[in-house]
């Protein structure tokens, strides 16, 4: 039984050694260009990386080309050379870091394989120190912008490297390698995690966005839910009245013709099938109000229960006063419980967010509509956190949006606050299937 699952297995390693090369390609073999993510703040603070990077590369090619020519033994011009590509391999990093790992590794492989067994020093190693310190920074800007898996590869090519590179310095070298390895393991281990508190960041953030406008949406339905609940019961009530007119209206008439009670009886028919369907959608719209049986099949409201609503409020502690200009006319069922909704809402929002301000309700009639203002003044204190979802702003546009009104909302210039809105006297007229418009 041992020996069969070790037989087992052999074929999966094979296949996984053979997918190795291709695999190691596939992540190192890119020039493709990864720039640093900007940070967050003022330019200056943002710019902060690049400068201490700059500093950095000045300072390691200096001090490396010292340490190549005086340790290694290395000529003036090659180890400059040499020097400069393991420093500006540091600044490429910031840009394009994978051909930057490769151009620090390869300037590591050949200062190793030109020194050989001839420098005169007795502690040098491949990653001189301030080599090491430029290649330790370069696997860390790698592993901030590159997968872990990519990251750890570029880790392991780079210690194999140099530890190769230590057969040419000979084997009185191998302990320094103790100081290099952990150095370049801490760095790619630091990026990585970085990267992976950047990643994590930025999904939470793209989630909050997602989740916000999912709530948005949520909301924005609710809204328009209760919004058609409520014009249900006024539709309902004029298909209630036409049938009504329908079935009186033949004995209102000596003699009505064939014709014309024939017609009436359509109307009638017609209405009843109407309001039987507009009952069964109100059924499903109302099955999950919880509300009392008495509060579900009470009347909706209108102008006409404004002052029972201030009173109310008046009683809970707000300061209201109210004037109206104009004719009063009637309008609308729907103008009238919007224009209801809408100053029960303002005075909601001022009870709300604004303890203590006194509030103005003004009614404007016109003979093509209502203006309403709601405008409170300055709180006398901060408002206490509310536990409500926002709806009031969003009831009020949909509700001005849907009789083809307008609505403005905003502060004023003392620190209140107000709401105005325009009703039509008659709702907007849109075009029929002909063309034509139709109220």
């Amino acid at each position: 039984m041992v020996t069969g699952g070790g037989t087992g297995g052999q074929p999966r390693l094979r296949a996984v050694l053979l997918a190795l090369p291709r695999t190691l390609r596939d992540d190192l073999w890119t020039v493709a260009a990864d720039p640093l993510p900007r940070m967050r703040g003022p330019r200056l603070l943002a710019r902060l990386p690049h400068v201490v990077i700059g500093v950095l590369v000045y300072a390691t090619a200096i001090l490396n080309t010292d340490y190549l020519i005086h340790l290694y033994g290395l000529a003036t011009g090659l180890a400059l050379l040499l020097a400069l590509c393991q420093s500006l391999a540091l600044f490429g990093a910031m840009f394009r870091p994978m051909p930057a790992w490769w151009v620090s590794t390869a300037a590591m492989v050949v200062a190793a394989r030109a020194a050989g067994d001839g420098f005169p020093g007795s502690e040098a190693f491949p990653w001189t120190e301030p080599g090491l310190l430029a290649q330790a920074a370069t696997v860390f800007l790698l592993a901030l912008r590159v997968r872990p898996r990519v990251a750890a590869e570029a880790l392991g090519l780079h210690v194999l490297a140099g530890l190769c590179c230590l057969t040419f310095l000979g084997p009185g070298h191998h302990q320094n390698a103790t100081q290099a390895v952990p150095l370049l393991i801490i760095a790619t281990v630091l990026g990585a995690a970085l990267r992976g508190r950047r990643v994590a960041r930025t999904q939470l953030v793209q989630q909050e966005e997602l989740t916000a406008e999912e709530r948005a949406r949520r909301t924005l339905l609710e809204e328009r839910h209760r919004i058609a609940r409520e014009l249900h019961d006024v539709v309902a009530h004029h298909m209630s009245v036409i049938s009504i007119q329908a079935q009186v209206a033949p004995h209102l008439v000596a003699n009505p013709t064939d014709e014309l009670t024939e017609n009436l009886a359509g109307i009638r028919a017609n209405a009843v099938d109407a309001l039987r369907e507009l009952r069964r959608v109100l059924g499903v719209l109302r099955s999950e109000d919880l509300a009392a049986e008495g509060v579900r099949h009470a009347p909706q409201p209108t102008l006409d229960r404004l002052d029972e609503l201030l009173d109310n409020v008046r009683t809970a502690g707000l300061t209201v006063t109210t004037e109206t200009t104009g004719q009063r006319h009637a309008l609308s069922p729907g103008a009238e419980l919007s224009a209801f909704r809408i100053v029960q809402e303002a005075l909601s929002n001022a009870m709300r967010h604004a303890p203590g301000a006194r509030v103005r309700v003004r009614l404007g009639y016109a003979p093509d509509g209502l203006t309403l203002h709601v405008t409170n003044t300055a709180p006398d204190g901060p408002a206490p956190p509310s536990p409500g979802s926002g709806h009031g702003l969003l009831g009020m546009r949909e509700r001005t949006a849907m009789l083809g009104g307008e609505l403005a909302a905003g502060p004023t210039p003392d620190g209140g606050y107000e709401v105005a809105a325009l009703l039509p006297a008659a709702p907007a007229r849109q075009p029929d299937e002909t063309g034509e418009d139709t109220p």
